[in-house]
């Protein structure tokens, strides 16, 4: 009976271990929220701010091209519906300069993949959900950013507008839009498994700037602008200006937001799902 006894206990014992290496899943404490603070919030918002090269190409780079191309030419002060054309390219480089911020910020994934940082944090109680939600909220902190930088430069040089809530206006629609490239950097993040995702990314966004019109004007009607229909930063883009031009909203814009943003936002999800189920 003793050596029977003895032998059901460390049977027992032996089913309730778990083998070497294999982490029970069952046993974590999941935290409120999936492990989402403010303190794990603010210290991925601080080491984005500390890389000088992200700083650079989302502060930098889109004021400069609004010095460029806005400010001192013949076209700069010319009508553009309720102000000028200056206020026009203030607002195309703020939303450059949002798409690469927010686009950046989301594929930082894949170089902290590349470092084995995710699979770490991954082995905490910290939530896929709450680890993505983190990711895009620092990637909206950089777009808001680049915005502010661009508008600062807008207001005190050459970009006019007929009245103050249209610089709000304007520069809120251009933040709120910036989400679709969130959600393009972190499904590019998860696809890409890289440390050089952006070197790879940026030819591709500055040919999505110029399907968008950012860089040159859309003439209505015409094959390229048809084209330009179909292309992540063309809705966006429009309604941006809208406040700005008068034009009125059509429903299309709104279309291409929502779709590319479903589309974005479906394929992260579907990668994310993918790479949380080798852990």
């Amino acid at each position: 009976m003793t050596t029977s006894a003895s032998t059901a206990s460390t049977a027992s014992a032996t089913t309730s271990v778990p083998a070497a290496g294999v982490v029970d899943r069952s046993l974590r404490k999941v935290p409120p929220m999936g492990g989402l603070n403010r303190t794990l919030a603010w210290i991925e918002l601080k080491r984005v701010l500390r890389n000088r090269r992200t700083m650079i190409f989302s502060l930098v780079v889109p004021a400069a091209f609004y010095f460029l191309f806005g400010v001192g030419q013949t076209y700069t002060n010319d009508n553009a519906g309720r102000g000028n054309v200056g206020a026009f390219i203030m607002i195309s480089m703020a939303l450059y300069g949002a798409m690469i911020s927010t686009t950046g910020g989301g594929a930082m994934v894949a170089t902290e993949r590349a470092q084995g940082w995710s699979r770490q944090l991954r082995l905490t109680p910290l939530s896929p959900i709450a680890y993505v939600t983190i990711k895009v909220a620092v990637a909206m902190v950089l777009g808001l950013l680049s915005i502010l930088v661009v508008y600062i430069c807008g207001l005190f040089t050459h970009a006019k507008m007929d009245s103050p809530w249209l610089f709000v206006a304007t520069a809120a629609i251009a933040w709120a839009g910036s989400l679709v490239f969130a959600a393009f950097g972190l499904f590019m993040g998860y696809l890409l498994p890289s440390e050089n995702v952006m070197q790879i990314l940026g030819p591709g966004l500055a040919l999505l700037a110029f399907g968008g019109g950012l860089f040159i004007p859309l003439t209505d009607g015409s094959a390229f602008e048809i084209f330009a229909r179909f292309t992540p930063m063309y809705g966006i883009s429009k309604l941006a200006h809208a406040p700005l031009t008068g034009d009125t909203v059509q429903w299309w814009w709104v279309a291409n937001v929502v779709v590319w943003l479903a589309i974005f936002v479906g394929g992260a999800a579907w990668r994310l799902r993918g790479d949380t189920d080798r852990v």
